[in-house]
């Protein structure tokens, strides 16, 4: 689709401070400039081999996930959400306006087909009113021109065009157009109940999918604009309150990683932890199927609030 390996490292070369710094411009890039994208995987997703294979998807058995904190005393709110990248366009820095364009209006008219609690209101960003504006911030659903990462890597031209945020009625299912890759697809509620939220998104999911043909491949899955997120592109996370043992940061993280789940403060990454909040989610995504990931965190939370209980 036209990439360049100048597309795939400008974020690094202009960032010196980023994590990564490697972003693919499209599907084809994670092949063609293997050489610099397969030792950035295999560090990141574990040790994620060139030789190594990603499962084919498999949700698993939906009855086997369960509300973490019925008595809602730890857990305050809980988000499944994945990346997907239509599979006729490229990503952000070699997509053209008219592709954006483009894409936006393909998904807006699946979504608008969306029924049940699916069912809501797409709003586009471009032209949006203030009182839309004003009511998707103080949801803290609206998402912004990207950081200077994603300005170096050209994931932000023609912006607000092409981009857009699908909300239900309910308010806890969204859909994001082109903000990092072509679509974000989120799950989310107050409480605990992941059975009901990743319900909810496995079906978002495989009624958009009826219509889109989305970037896969053979052995690294699903595909999206960073490396970090191969795989499953699964993020399952919660909000959760746990006074005792966040005082023992060093125990905190123990049984989490023992799980192999990411501890960040109330604000995510590089944030500290407000009013002993945190924000707890799965840290593998590459390698093990949409349910082991989900179950990964659904083990590391269950046992986080025994210990919680324990002390």
């Amino acid at each position: 689709m036209g990439a360049t390996l100048l597309d795939a490292v400008s974020s690094g070369f202009e960032n010196l401070d980023s994590g990564i710094g490697v972003y693919a411009p499209d599907a084809e890039g994670y092949t063609l400039f293997r050489e610099i994208f397969d030792p950035i995987i295999e560090d990141y997703h574990g040790g994620f081999k060139p030789t190594d294979k990603h499962p084919e998807t498999d949700f698993g058995d939906l009855s086997s996930f369960v509300d973490l904190d019925p008595e809602n005393k730890y857990v305050i709110s809980t988000r499944v959400r994945c990346g997907r990248s239509i599979a006729e366009f490229p990503f952000n820095p070699c997509m053209t306006e008219e592709q954006y364009v483009s894409m936006e209006n393909q998904v807006s008219s699946i979504l608008s087909k969306l029924d049940g609690e699916l069912k809501g209101k797409y709003f586009p960003l471009t032209g949006m009113d203030k009182e839309t504006q004003d009511m998707l911030v103080d949801d803290h659903f609206l998402f912004k021109e990207g950081d200077r990462f994603l300005q170096a890597a050209n994931a932000c031209r023609f912006w607000p065009k092409g981009r857009g945020i699908y909300l239900n009625d309910e308010k806890t299912f969204l859909v994001w157009c082109g903000e990092e890759d072509h679509l974000r697809i989120i799950s989310m509620q107050k409480g605990g109940d992941l059975k009901a939220i990743y319900s909810r998104l496995v079906n978002g999911v495989r009624e958009i999918e009826k219509e889109i043909k989305f970037a896969r491949d053979d052995r690294l899955g699903w595909l999206t604009f960073c490396p970090t997120n191969l795989g499953t592109t699964i993020r399952a996370s919660v909000h959760i309150k746990l006074p005792k043992l966040g005082g023992d940061r060093k125990k905190l993280e123990e049984i989490a990683s023992r799980h192999n789940l990411q501890v960040r403060g109330t604000r995510g990454e590089h944030t500290e932890s407000e009013g002993g909040v945190y924000d707890i989610s799965n840290k593998r995504r590459l390698g093990l199927t949409e349910r082991e990931a989900v179950m990964e965190m659904q083990q590391g939370i269950l046992e986080l609030i025994k210990h919680e209980e324990s002390m």
